[in-house]
């Protein structure tokens, strides 16, 4: 699927450009969700992430949690101090990032968007995350992800 190509090599320029440290990783099969990626990747779920994309008073923010884990709303909006939130739509999340849901990686979107991680996630050391199509997985640290992402720490879950 020429799409799916192009967002991983859309992420592959983006990490060479900034020096971002990393490893594209096509298993061999899909990897829409969390527990197929794992399964394809012979980890646990939580080392697998998402990539979360929200409508938080009507600006996109990228929500980054562990697989195992879901956002709270009342959680979100407390960190944010706004007033509503929800997840995007499969159409908005497209149009934003540039990416397929189920492929979204950490960064590297269509549009620039203020990224969360919850603090569950710097637990792990090493994770994966989407490669930019939904049958590639990105692999890696935990440090390197905050640094390319600017992230603001929060307790989202």
């Amino acid at each position: 699927m020429k799409g799916s190509l192009d967002g991983v090599e859309r992420v592959r320029a983006w990490m060479l450009e900034r020096g971002v440290p990393g490893e594209l990783i096509r298993p061999g099969e899909p990897t829409p969700t969390v527990e197929s990626a794992a399964a394809a990747l012979g980890v646990k779920p939580e080392q697998v992430i998402k990539s979360l994309l929200f409508l938080v008073d009507g600006s996109p923010y990228l929500v980054i949690v562990r697989g195992i884990s879901r956002v709270k709303t009342p959680k979100l909006l407390q960190v944010l101090g706004a007033r509503e939130a929800r997840l995007a739509t499969k159409a908005e999340a497209e149009a934003i990032t540039g990416f397929p849901v189920g492929g979204t990686p950490p960064f590297g979107h269509r549009q620039t968007v203020p990224v969360l991680i919850d603090r569950g996630v710097l637990l792990l050391e090493e994770i994966y995350a989407g490669g930019g199509s939904d049958d590639v997985m990105l692999r890696l640290h935990v440090a390197d992800l905050v640094r390319a992402t600017g992230a603001r720490l929060a307790d989202v879950i």
